[in-house]
């Protein structure tokens, strides 16, 4: 039995493309969903080449069972047209040349996600598949290569004609094997390792790489806030800015095709508002447009923008804007630096009067585009009908999803007119002559109207006989074809019904130039638009003849004088209440450019920039326009030092770029010196050696003091940052003794390999205390006021890295112990790890109790690190023992006796493995047995002997470092220590003549012993080296 829902969602998914020459070839892929079992169970591939009067099904063509996921058409050649396989049936891909009446099935070895066709070459496509893997084509999906693995969703792009110099070129964000990101670049079919380029040097923020016509943005991870970079027309980065105190939580670019950037910025003090901004042509310097635009939530969670550029227009933009809890809609003409709300139709649709006054009341519109592709947003215009717009919207105080109707302006905004008094889908056909409009399809109907004097009058018509929910509109873009195809449903159980809608016979012909009229942009009156007088050829209201495809839209364009409207703010100025651009509070307008020096000239700002792609002339331009001046002789001021990625630390042995950038100055005769802190410097005879930052290798880890100087004739200027060169910590130890007396104060040591000084935070936690004692020392002191076992813990943390190690320190008021040593043979069997050591303690322990009667929680031993091996016996009293001391001192007493005898006639010993008997002895060290230790200030031995280990190992650091040849483990280490010493680079410039000043030789490491016995332990490689 068929389950019903299948025929509910038989059309969910469908997919429109033409195809041909003669644009009159419809190819439509639906599929059937299952919701039983959650998937796609079948699909269909319909082709009409009538324009939509019959369809054929095309199953045969492309395999009955196959099951296909999306449709693809070439944007350049319309008669090529790929298929993708559902890939939980199989990974293939279907490709057509001749409008989809054939086609040839080629296997994939991976799932794609996504397609991407050249803009120009239309044999050309990139492949993203499932396993963020990127693969190209040059002969349409026939054959693919691996481009790049761990790339980025939506983050490769094709390369821009007349900006990249390779067609073939490929942008991509690209993941390390460490997880960092970057951007790469290279050719579609030659991307191997040695020919892929890295245009900015380090890391980017995950999903922050957009190439978009002449311009490339990318973020940078900083601590702290975002910094954003752009690349002009394939030029150096340079770094964005925005206002001092704009600190941005967000980015986002949402125009650059009028030769400057929109940008949409949410500042700190911002939740659901974006502060729009626009830039200067190269994408660098932004300025305040808007603030507050609201946003809203789409259907998939994405948070859309309430700003609409208008088509056909340029400079004109319409946004929704937050202000004192209410929502209004404003209009701007020249790019957002004038904003006015929008005057409210003076009737209503039964041609009532309505008293809408500004500003307390106006027209508000919403501004949302479509997820539905075959479905109009709530505002709509059109490139070939300019002037004229449909929105959705309410009059009144503010934005309201309450009483809401459809209202047209047929003059750019200027005045408006209620056309429907419900929400209705709108679409522009024949290059705007005419206007279709449907209600939504949350209402089902078998009507549409049709309008050919923008919006006056609508004629109705019927499609069906049977109400409709619409759900979308197939017209092709821009043809002159006259067809509608109307796609929708009777009801929720029904399924989706076609139908092809021909109004070419409602025409009387081709429009003659008689049939126009000329029209006059204008904002409010006011004739001059971003610079310039345009006239437009619009045709007569009544005339009902087509427009065509050759219809010319712009009668005449002339330029004029410019005004101060035609001037917005320059970077760094902010408009006052007067209409006059002053710096802002954070802004020194008297700063020089960097590269300005002394008898040079430099263009000194007047507060104002001519806003982009404004025509005006002469007038006031000479008065706005920023003016040439002689550089000026200064001292150095405003020196400051960064690092090229924001940060104050930096991993040992890798390059490290420092800024230096200068406010003021003659950059070209200002010598620069950097003090790296670590005993060398280098000196530069100007800045422009240094403007992509100055790069250094550190060879030891620490917190270095690195000295930034600049000085010319007439001063100096200096700043100084610090530098945490850290490196990850490999192994902790911690060094305690075994049994301390109560309430006497005892040392605690942590062994760091490698050795970090000044970098590394040790955190304590002893005994019972909730909270970290916190020190930048490896060793602490502490007493511990009760008896027991008592567990201590350190944590090391060094980049990023947290190690610790823990031990149990048993506490008394007084206890005995023994120094133990043993036969040869168990040196031979000692691989020196913390865990041998616990279980040799508790064999020896074992062998112990055998000739004592001894109670077994009161005896411990320890094995000390080292070869040879060393131990020590700790003969514990009764805990809390304060009567009766005598008496247990006695007995501690004798049962050293016992054992030291034992120990002197050998019959204490232990079968380490078969074969391997291993005898225990007192250690001859010492001459007698050591003395009962209590709180008196007498000797210790656990103590002692922890000292006497701390020098022995010293010791042997030393005479295995000097003579590490002839011992036989330590040429192992020798022979796998080949990794060359990376040589320090001292400076980055465009030549390599400027001088290096060496001050001292690098220190030498002192403390390898421990490093190396790590390495022999634990990976029998060389370990990297942080002294």
């Amino acid at each position: 039995m068929v389950p019903v829902c299948l025929f509910v969602c038989l059309f969910v998914c469908l997919f429109v493309c033409f195809g041909g020459v003669l644009l009159i070839v419809i190819l439509i892929l639906t599929k059937l969903y299952d919701f039983h079992i959650g998937s796609v169970t079948e699909s269909t591939l319909w082709r009409s080449t009538d324009y939509g009067t019959t369809y054929e099904r095309m199953n045969d063509k492309v395999g009955y069972k196959t099951v296909l996921s999306y449709l693809y058409i070439c944007p350049k050649n319309k008669r090529k047209i790929m298929l993708l396989t559902d890939p939980e049936f199989e990974s293939s891909v279907l490709v057509s040349t001749d409008e989809g009446s054939s086609f040839q099935k080629y296997r994939l070895s991976f799932y794609v996600l996504s397609l991407l066709f050249h803009p120009s070459e239309e044999d050309w496509a990139l492949a993203y598949s499932h396993d963020q893997k990127l693969y190209s084509s040059v002969d349409f999906g026939r054959k693919w290569q691996l481009i790049h693995e761990h790339v980025t969703p939506s983050r490769f792009y094709w390369s821009v004609s007349g900006l990249d110099k390779e067609p073939d070129l490929v942008h991509m964000e690209a993941h390390t094997h460490d997880g960092d990101v970057q951007y790469v670049t290279c050719r579609a079919q030659m991307c191997s390792e040695t020919n892929r380029i890295f245009p900015f040097r380090g890391f980017i923020d995950i999903s922050s790489l957009v190439v978009q016509d002449d311009y490339i943005f990318i973020q940078v991870p900083t601590s702290g806030r975002a910094t954003y970079y752009v690349s002009y027309k394939r030029e150096p980065f340079i770094q964005i800015k925005l206002p001092k105190y704009s600190l941005p939580k967000d980015l986002h670019i949402v125009s650059t095709d009028e030769k400057q950037v929109f940008a949409a910025v949410q500042e700190w003090n911002q939740n659901d508002t974006y502060n729009l901004y626009l830039s200067d042509s190269r994408g660098i310097y932004f300025t305040l447009a808007m603030e507050n635009v609201r946003t809203t939530r789409g259907l998939a969670g994405n948070q859309m923008l309430d700003l609409y550029e208008v088509a056909g227009i340029k400079g004109m933009l319409i946004a929704n804007r937050r202000q004192d809890n209410q929502v209004k809609t404003y209009i701007t003409y020249n790019k957002g630096r004038d904003w006015r709300l929008l005057q409210a139709p003076p009737t209503d649709l039964e041609g009532n009067d309505i008293h809408c006054v500004l500003p307390f009341c106006s027209l508000h519109l919403q501004l949302q585009t479509s997820e539905n592709p075959y479905l109009p947003g709530t505002i709509s215009t059109k490139g070939s009908a300019p002037g004229v717009i449909v929105a959705t919207g309410n009059i009144g105080a503010e934005l309201s999803y309450n009483n809401v109707g459809m209202f047209i302006s047929s003059d750019a905004g200027n005045s408006w007119r209620a056309i429907f008094e419900e929400e209705h889908n709108v679409w522009f056909l024949d290059s705007g002559g005419a206007l279709v409009a449907v209600r939504q399809p949350s209402v089902p109907t078998k009507h549409l109207w049709i309008s050919f004097d923008e919006g006056r009058q609508w004629t109705q018509h019927s499609f069906s006989s049977v109400p409709l929910f619409v759900d979308g509109v197939v017209v092709e873009a821009g043809a002159e074809n006259h067809i509608l195809t109307f796609f929708g449903h009777f009801s929720h159980r029904s399924e989706w019904q076609l139908f092809k809608i021909d109004y070419k016979s409602v025409f009387s012909g081709r429009c003659t130039e008689e049939d126009y009229q000329t029209w006059h942009l204008h904002n409010q009156g006011e004739p001059c638009v971003m610079g310039q007088k345009q006239i437009y050829m619009k045709r007569r209201p009544g005339n009902y003849c087509m427009l065509g495809k050759d219809y010319s839209r712009i009668l005449s364009a002339e330029s004029c004088i410019c005004r101060a409207h035609d001037f917005e703010c320059d970077y760094g100025y902010e408009r006052r209440g007067d209409g006059n651009c002053r710096p802002a509070f954070w802004f020194n307008p008297s700063s020089l450019w960097r590269v300005c020096s002394h008898g040079q000239n430099y263009l000194n700002s007047t507060g104002y920039r001519k806003v982009v792609l404004n025509n005006c002339t002469k007038g006031v331009k000479e008065t706005y326009t920023a003016r040439k001046q002689l550089c000026p002789h200064r001292a150095p001021k405003g020196l400051t030092l960064t690092t090229k990625d924001g940060k104050l630390t930096a991993n040992l042995a890798t390059n490290v770029s420092f800024l230096v950038h200068l406010d003021e100055g003659d950059s070209l005769r200002t010598n620069v010196q950097l003090d790296f802190g670590d005993g060398t410097a280098v000196s530069y005879s100007n800045l422009s050696w240094i403007e992509e930052g100055i790069k250094h290798v550190y060879k030891a880890a620490g917190i270095f003091r690195v000295t930034a100087l600049a000085e010319n004739t007439l001063g100096y200027d200096s700043t100084t940052l610090f530098l945490h060169v850290i490196c990850p910590v490999e192994h902790v130890q911690l060094l305690a003794p075994f049994v301390v007396i109560r309430n006497k104060e005892v040392n605690i040591t942590a062994l760091v390999l490698p050795s970090h000084p000044r970098t590394v935070t040790y955190f304590w936690w002893l005994g019972n205390n909730s909270e970290p004692v916190i020190t930048l020392d490896g060793s602490v002191s502490y007493s511990f006021p009760s008896e027991g076992f008592h567990s201590i813990t350190v944590q090391v943390s060094s980049a990023n890295v947290i190690l610790q190690d823990s031990k149990i320190i048993a506490v008394r008021g007084f206890f005995k112990s023994l120094l133990l040593s043993f036969s040869p043979n168990l040196d031979e069997l000692n691989p020196d790890i913390p865990e041998w050591r616990q279980d040799v303690a508790t064999v020896i322990k074992t062998a112990l109790l055998q000739v004592t009667d001894f109670p077994e929680d009161q005896l411990l031993v320890a094995v000390f690190p080292g070869i040879p091996t060393a131990a020590e016996l700790f003969l514990l009293p009764h805990k809390n023992q304060s009567e009766g001391r005598k008496r247990s001192e006695e007995q501690l007493e004798r049962t050293s006796d016992i054992i030291v005898t034992a120990l002197n006639q050998n019959l204490v010993e232990f079968e380490l493995k078969p074969g391997v008997r291993v005898i225990i002895y007192i250690n001859d060290i010492v001459p007698a047995p050591a003395p009962l230790v209590d709180s008196s200030p007498r000797h210790s031995s656990s103590a002692m002997l922890m000292l006497l280990s701390v020098v022995f190992l010293g010791l042997a650091v030393f005479l295995i470092y000097k003579f590490k040849r002839k011992i036989p483990w330590i040429n192992i280490y020798a022979e796998v220590n080949q990794e060359k010493e990376q040589e320090m680079i001292g400076s980055v410039g465009p030549g390599d003549s400027a001088p290096k000043i060496t001050l001292s030789d690098f220190p030498t490491s002192k403390d390898l012993m421990e490093k190396e016995r790590e390495a022999r332990v634990t990976r029998k490689i060389t370990p990297l080296n942080c002294t």
